[in-house]
């Protein structure tokens, strides 16, 4: 695999995605990080512990949550992307949805944007497009609020690779290369526990030639497929899954332990 970034280019694989909410409701650490000294020490860690890319989120996209306005947003991450983006020598994404944060995180100098939406916000594309950055395209069933209450049905392999290659099209034809593009099947995103199982059991089926990337990081159903193991052991065994299945990213909130698991 090989993705350029600002700083570089992402090569090898498996990669680990460390994850840094810097919000108040994130489903597993919202609120830990929501200082910007404290996010930024973490960060730091993560790197320490092997992680590759970072991965800054400002919005929580967990099941049933409500949105939040891109100035909201915007106010989250700027202050953590100030003190982070000089000073640290591995990529840094941005989760986000919204094109006006993407283009203000990208003009701060981030490395790539991860969208749950798939580059479908009004302007995502030109922004992603009229830079330099990586960009993960992921799949989403509904939006955040409403997604679990209605899952995927049958067909969900063929439907998810469908849409993904859509809005690769998409990216295409709006300028932004091939070798920027990375692929995620949206695991917990409007899928049932079976289903998300099949997902990372089955990764390189939303390949087509580019790298893809998993995160099944401390989601519910880990909890019925992995009953009795620690939510991070679990974590760190559906990433095994996954990288032994074709991901070549995975995403995560426990570097260290992901770490020993896939690395040895």
């Amino acid at each position: 695999m090989e993705v350029p970034c600002r700083r570089g280019t992402l090569t090898g694989g498996p990669l680990i995605m460390g994850i840094l909410n810097v919000t108040p409701d994130s489903f597993s650490d919202g609120g830990t990080w929501s200082d910007p000294a404290v996010a930024v020490r973490h960060a730091f860690d993560m790197v320490d512990q092997g992680a590759d890319i970072i991965d800054l989120g400002g919005e929580s996209t967990r099941p049933f949550s409500d949105p939040v306005s891109a100035d909201e947003e915007i106010s989250r991450l700027v202050p953590v992307l100030r003190d982070l983006l000089p000073s640290i020598d591995v990529p840094v994404s941005v989760d986000t949805m919204k094109a006006s944060v993407a283009e203000r995180c990208i003009g701060m100098g981030v490395d790539m944007i991860n969208d749950v939406y798939g580059l479908r916000d009004d302007g995502m594309l030109e922004a992603c497009a009229g830079s330099d950055v990586a960009v993960v395209i992921m799949h989403m069933h509904g939006m955040p609020k409403t997604m679990q209450a209605s899952v995927m049905g049958d067909g969900f392999m063929t439907e998810i690779r469908g849409f993904l290659r859509e809005r690769t099209d998409a990216a295409l034809d709006a300028g932004i290369s091939k070798d920027r593009i990375i692929l995620d099947p949206g695991v917990g995103f409007g899928k049932s526990f079976d289903q998300n199982m099949e997902i990372i059991s089955n990764s390189s089926y939303f390949s087509d030639g580019y790298p893809v990337l998993m995160g099944s990081s401390r989601k519910g159903f880990l909890s019925e497929k992995f009953p009795g193991m620690d939510r991070d052991d679990a974590s760190a065994e559906a990433a095994r899954i996954s990288v032994e299945s074709g991901s070549d990213i995975v995403r995560v909130h426990n570097v260290a332990r992901t770490v020993a698991e896939i690395r040895g």
